[in-house]
């Protein structure tokens, strides 16, 4: 949920948009491109290799009770039955035959290659559980015929999924190169929304570079083409009928369209594709560190002029980044002489680099710049980190400094051995527990709770509450009006940007 709409992704889009030849605009020197009279000539030259995706599996609705007489799903005799067994001591009910039924889902992708190779999003032909795949996946062209798709290979991490159907001589598109694509250009859309069919939609691409948080690598191309359920995997093409874009979510408080749509670009999805081709699987570059964004917050409380590059939250054990000699709080700002940036981010960069090759890291550590050599591994399978709320302790000590609670809004205390057996921490985890917050307070606002632990304040690691009150009286006495926590949540480390409370005048 994000300012009350949602992003969907699971049946759920199709973006595109098409253009005529650029003329000169009236009022200056710029181009503009206005919109062609009609759409129908590259909509009919492109629709026959725009496909429709039917996919069934056999989903769990319930079980048959033994011993009892068989009910329908969701009958409310259900529970009684099962009531019944629990009191005369035979089972919680929950024993007995499984009741399945055969799920139908419906999406929508495009043929890259006459023999028959079909892109469309992983989560089409996904189970419901998110991993698994369906059952059977069945490709519909244009003209009514029906394949069933044999999958050559998935990649969770991008959304992408490469199909292959036995046939010859298919009608295909060709890659376009979404590198070149600006705000405002017309892109056209083709898919199969609700099952109704090949439908075209227009639009413009209304902004680049989109992350909405449901990927590793988002940098997604946003467009206000209609886009609606079933459309997902669908192209998205340039005014000369190239692939720019792979259809993959849109962001609604419905479930239908407001013009809040999102494609994977296809620079990003090609050399995926290619690889799922080749091999069956996608190998990554990979570092081996937990980073964030650097936002304004962040920056302010480093004391850094401008909101930019990667703060490194966690370097993980044997990994490339700690035998090259990243540490936790080090600020990556460039990579390989790039500049880490919300449009090339340090995951995207990494992540295409050949894997044993060798890179520059540029760093900030504790105001300092230096370089760090390092040599790229292979990321390690499809690991995307689950969050997990900690349990939140029960404090039976009072705070032990009420300096933090006055600078920060937190009540904090020592990681003493029982709290870090209730919190399930590993031995060598340092810092200090917060025990409550302030709900006025700035950390209160960014979501700090009880049962988090401080690691460091300022890139400085905490052994105890008062090394934290420390820090931010020399922060405070520095005229900065943030600092950078570190935290831990279960198996999370974090970076937030906390601004201290104002002191009593």
């Amino acid at each position: 949920m994000r300012s009350r709409l949602t992003v969907l992704r699971s049946a759920i889009l199709a973006v595109g948009l098409a253009a005529s030849a650029a003329v000169p605009f009236s009022a200056g020197s710029a181009l503009a491109r206005p919109a062609p009279e009609s759409f129908a000539d590259l909509a009919e030259k492109l629709q026959p290799a725009v496909v429709n995706i039917s996919t069934t599996q056999q989903v769990e609705v319930g079980r048959r009770m033994q011993g009892l007489p068989q009910l329908p799903p969701g009958s409310p005799w259900e529970d009684f039955f099962r009531r019944f067994q629990q009191e005369r001591g035979q089972g919680d009910g929950s024993n007995g035959q499984p009741i399945t039924r055969e799920a139908r889902s419906l999406g929508s992708g495009f043929i890259i290659d006459p023999s028959g190779y079909v892109v469309t999003n992983n989560h089409v032909i996904s189970g419901q559980d998110g991993q698994s795949t369906v059952d059977k996946i069945t490709v519909i062209l244009a003209d009514d015929r029906r394949f069933e798709a044999k999958l050559i290979g998935r990649d969770p991490a991008t959304d992408l999924a490469l199909l292959k159907i036995e046939a010859s001589d298919l009608p295909h598109v060709q890659w376009g190169d979404s590198q070149t694509m600006r705000v405002g250009d017309w892109v056209i859309a083709i898919g199969n929304p609700f099952g109704l069919g090949v439908t075209v939609t227009a639009g413009i691409i209304s902004a680049l570079h989109r992350d909405i948080g449901v990927g590793d690598y988002d940098r997604l191309i946003q467009t206000d083409a209609s886009i609606n359920r079933g459309n997902s995997g669908g192209p998205m093409f340039d005014s000369e009928g190239r692939v720019i874009g792979i259809a993959t979510a849109i962001l609604s408080p419905t479930g239908g369209n407001i013009g809040i749509g999102f494609a994977i670009p296809a620079d990003q999805a090609r050399p995926v594709i290619e690889q799922l081709r080749t091999s069956g699987k996608v190998r990554r570059g990979w570092l081996g560190v937990r980073i964030q964004q650097v936002t304004e917050d962040i920056a302010e409380g480093l004391g850094l002029s401008e909101a930019k590059g990667a703060i490194v939250a966690n370097v993980e054990d044997g990994t490339p980044a700690k035998q090259a000699g990243v540490r936790q709080g080090d600020v990556i700002l460039k990579f390989d002489g790039k500049d880490v940036t919300r449009s090339r981010s340090l995951s995207a960069m990494v992540s295409e680099t050949p894997i044993g090759s060798t890179a520059t890291l540029d760093v900030l550590r504790e105001g300092k710049p230096i370089k760090l050599r390092i040599t790229i591994g292979e990321r390690p399978g499809f690991d995307q980190v689950a969050e997990a709320a900690a349990p939140e302790p029960k404090a039976k000590t009072k705070d032990v400094e009420d300096g933090a609670r006055k600078n920060l809004g937190l009540s904090l205390q020592p990681l003493t051995s029982e709290l870090r057996q209730k919190l399930e921490l590993e031995a060598d985890v340092q810092g200090v527990v917060i025990s409550n917050v302030n709900p006025a307070s700035d950390a209160a606002a960014k979501g700090l709770r009880a049962g988090d632990v401080l690691l460091a304040i300022n890139q400085k690691k905490l052994k105890t509450p008062q090394d934290a009150v420390a820090i931010v009286d020399e922060a405070r006495k520095a005229g900065r009006g943030t600092v950078v926590v570190l935290v831990q949540r279960g198996q999370d480390i974090i970076n937030f940007g906390i601004k201290l409370m104002p002191l009593p005048k």
